[in-house]
């Protein structure tokens, strides 16, 4: 799939439309890619952030994207791993579902980068995150065409096979 690419990097620098921020329910900023959106983007994003009223988990929220180099900042709140059996997969997999329907509700934003959803404090199993991420991403790929392309950036090498690795998986053709 031509429209989506799994690479390793910094999200808070990705020159896309709109990047996803894997936020905590307050939305006011924390640690991880939480802190460092916050922090790249400047004070104006806490402050409309405080405007939005939080944020429930597996939904979304826009916010602008001030000093980032995308225009857009989608904030989602991933689920706290809790073992896998308090629909932990359902709702991560919404997080990329409704972040990606809020994207094109918003018009004007044709590219998307994700960072991986709740893998880092809240402690989601890296592949079982990459198989429900990807296989999301590419779900909403195929009967969306608004969409030009998603990036999955990933922060370190090891993030960064698993999602390559889950990826490749994903769009090898069945035989």
């Amino acid at each position: 799939m031509d429209r989506f690419e799994v690479i390793k990097g910094d999200i808070t620098k990705q020159n896309v439309d709109a990047i996803v921020n894997a936020a905590n329910h307050s939305l006011l900023g924390g640690g991880g890619v939480d802190g460092a959106i916050h922090r790249a983007a400047g004070p104006q994003l806490l402050g409309e952030c405080k405007k939005l009223n939080g944020c429930r988990t597996g939904e979304a929220k826009i916010t602008k994207g001030y000093k980032l180099p995308a225009k857009w900042v989608i904030h989602t709140v991933g689920p706290v791993w809790r073992g896998g059996n308090r629909e932990e997969d359902t709702l991560l997999g919404a997080c990329y579902r409704n972040s990606l329907e809020l994207a094109v509700r918003n018009g004007g934003i044709k590219t998307v980068a994700f960072p991986s959803i709740s893998t880092g404090a809240y402690l989601f199993p890296v592949d079982r995150a990459a198989g429900i991420a990807v296989q999301e991403i590419i779900r909403f790929l195929e009967i969306n065409a608004s969409i030009e392309k998603v990036l999955m950036v990933c922060f370190d090498d090891q993030t960064y096979r698993v999602y390559q690795e889950a990826a490749i998986n994903l769009t090898r053709p069945q035989s």
